[in-house]
């Protein structure tokens, strides 16, 4: 069944100018304005710009998935195969399943909300050309990566999002942001060699680079001593870039240096790359090599579960100065653990809980990263224990909208049933408790054990985290103002006729503490001021709360976190089927 009948060429044509489309346009930012273009000024233009290409991107996504064949979401369509390379047999081979094409519509979407964000709110560095220039390619490689079916392509897509987000973290980041570009980049090169020795020992043992006569084969043209060493090679490099602990280290410095449209990107879909790789290629192809390894995977995702949730509980305690851009980053290490976990579990439960909980991920992680760089435009620091004591009101009483949605991507990230984050990890879990035959039950249904443990650590870190920076803690924590009509407290002659220092314009005013026994001011009477040395509750000035062009950006995460949560058959109707034909060697 298809929305709308759309021919097969025509949806070839969308499908290239979904992955060509944001080079064109990265290479047209560079250029100057044509003159009826230039607007204002020519920020403003190439930042509009960058709104109209990813805008346009959206849209063919959007028009894709309408003329997608819901009825046989098996099968690849919108293919284009095209020889490039004769001499080594690599194609241009684009395609689209029931699985690639939500990660596909989720990075178009996540980067036009990206793109207008930033039209608003654009990131502190240099000229704006260079920086949506780097979005576009970034786009582009992450779009071309969900749609090659070409092991070598794959490999260059995959690397084509390196330089992009080097750069973006290293020009437009924030304290430390060097560093933690060199370490990203360092981290995921190195994984990335190891993995293009995997994809060609593959190719070659096999005498193609297609992923589809691969995934048919279902490992039948490789030895298990082969497909041991692919596995091994191609995971370290997909591991990497999940990111699976303990090679996860390079995430919370990228994470907390990144500008908040770098987070949320990096979340929302690099991240996404490597747990496809282990979906598209290594389960289908080298099914007896994932097996030898699947109780290991296993044994580090949930790992990585605990690991990141303590990690969270540490950085959110009181007096820890914790990051809060740090703690969502570590909590993705937790979330993401959930993902391999279902891949280990080499069933299509597990299989399909991996991909479900990759899109909630994106959705739920991507708005988090947005409240959080919402918040520190705000504060000017996204530290925790000074969100939390800035005033006994936080974000509720300062500004409630924000609050709110800050909640709700809270209870949303910790898997509260009825929104996106529960069923990816439900059937995770549901995975683990009946794995692929030649699996050891015993052992993966400790990792289930181990893996629901892990998701009460994500609720206690998580309502710490709303109860702290939504709702605040006491202005006066450690002391208390002296009681004047104590006997040991020396009094302090009153002076009614003294006026108080005069408020700024346009900022709440927090009423001063009194003492117990002290009668309330007649209206109209002049307040006697503090007794010298007495501690003073701070003013609580209120904040901008939510804009329009922040609600244009987020209002869609929430939407589809919501619908994602009521009615998940939208996701599992598209990956069900394309995830049994992948597990049983292209058979339907």
């Amino acid at each position: 069944m298809t929305v709308i009948d759309i021919s097969p060429s025509v949806m070839q044509f969308l499908l290239a100018f979904i992955v060509v489309g944001p080079l064109f346009g990265a290479v047209a930012a560079l250029l100057p304005a044509p003159p009826g273009l230039k607007g204002r000024n020519p920020d403003q233009a190439v930042l509009r710009h960058g709104v109209t290409v990813t805008g346009a991107v959206l849209i063919a996504a959007i028009v894709l998935a309408v003329g997608f064949d819901h009825d046989h979401p098996a099968t690849m369509q919108a293919t284009t195969d095209i020889s490039w390379i004769p001499a080594l047999d690599v194609r241009i081979h684009l395609g689209i399943d029931g699985i690639s094409l939500p990660l596909l519509v989720l990075t178009a979407l996540l980067t036009f909300l990206c793109a207008l964000y930033s039209y608003f709110k654009p990131p502190a560095g240099p000229s704006p050309k260079a920086f949506v220039a780097l979005v576009l390619v970034l786009e582009s490689g992450t779009l071309a990566t969900f749609a090659v079916l070409d092991l070598l392509l794959f490999f260059l897509a995959f690397e084509m999002v390196l330089i992009p987000m080097y750069f973006l973290i290293n020009r437009w980041g924030g304290d430390q942001r060097q560093a933690a570009a060199w370490k990203f980049i360092l981290y995921t090169l190195l994984g990335s060699v190891v993995m293009l020795l995997g994809l060609l020992l593959v190719g070659l043992k096999s005498g193609t680079f297609d992923m589809v006569a691969l995934a048919t084969d279902n490992g039948r043209g490789l030895t298990t001593s082969v497909q041991v060493i692919a596995v091994l090679a191609i995971g370290l490099g997909l591991a990497v870039k999940t990111p699976m602990w303990p090679l996860h280290s390079w995430l919370p410095d990228a994470h907390t240096a990144a500008p908040t449209v770098g987070s949320v990107l990096l979340a929302g879909v690099l991240l996404k790359m490597g747990t496809y790789g282990f979906v598209r290629i290594l389960l289908p192809a080298a099914p007896d090599g994932m097996r030898t390894f699947a109780p290991y995977l296993a044994a580090f995702a949930v790992v990585g579960i605990v690991y990141g949730s303590l990690a969270c509980l540490a950085l959110a305690r009181t007096g820890a100065k914790g990051d809060l851009k740090r703690l969502i980053a570590y909590s993705s290490v937790g979330h993401m653990g959930f993902v391999l976990l279902g891949i280990a579990t080499m069933t299509p439960t597990g299989v399909n809980g991996a991909l479900f909980a990759n899109i909630a991920h994106g959705l739920i992680t991507g708005l988090l990263f947005f409240l959080v760089g919402a918040v520190k435009d705000r504060y000017g620091t996204a530290d925790l224990d000074t969100l939390a004591g800035a005033t006994g009101a936080a974000l509720y009483g300062r500004a409630p909208r924000l609050g709110a949605l800050l909640a709700f991507a809270a209870v949303a990230s910790l898997g509260l049933p009825g929104l996106a984050g529960f069923w990816g990890e439900m059937l995770t879990l549901f995975g683990a408790y009946s794995p692929a035959e030649g699996l050891s039950r015993p052992a993966f249904r400790t990792f289930m054990a181990i893996g629901a443990f892990g998701t009460l650590l994500t609720a206690a870190y998580m309502l710490i985290v709303v109860r702290r920076v939504c709702m605040g803690e006491h202005a006066l924590p450690a002391r208390t103002i002296p009681d004047a009509s104590a006997p040991s407290a020396p009094s302090a002659p009153s002076a009614p006729d003294t006026p108080q220092a005069p408020a700024t314009p346009g900022t709440p005013q927090t009423p001063a503490a009194t003492p117990a026994s002290a009668a309330s001011p007649t209206p109209g009477t002049l307040q006697a001021p503090p007794t010298p040395g007495t501690l003073q509750a701070p003013p609580a000035p209120q904040l901008a709360d939510v804009q329009p062009y922040e609600a244009a950006a987020w209002t869609p995460l929430v939407a589809l976190t919501v619908l994602a949560g009521l009615w998940p058959a939208v996701l599992l109707g598209l990956t069900d089927p394309a995830v049994q034909k992948l597990l049983s060697g292209g058979k339907s």
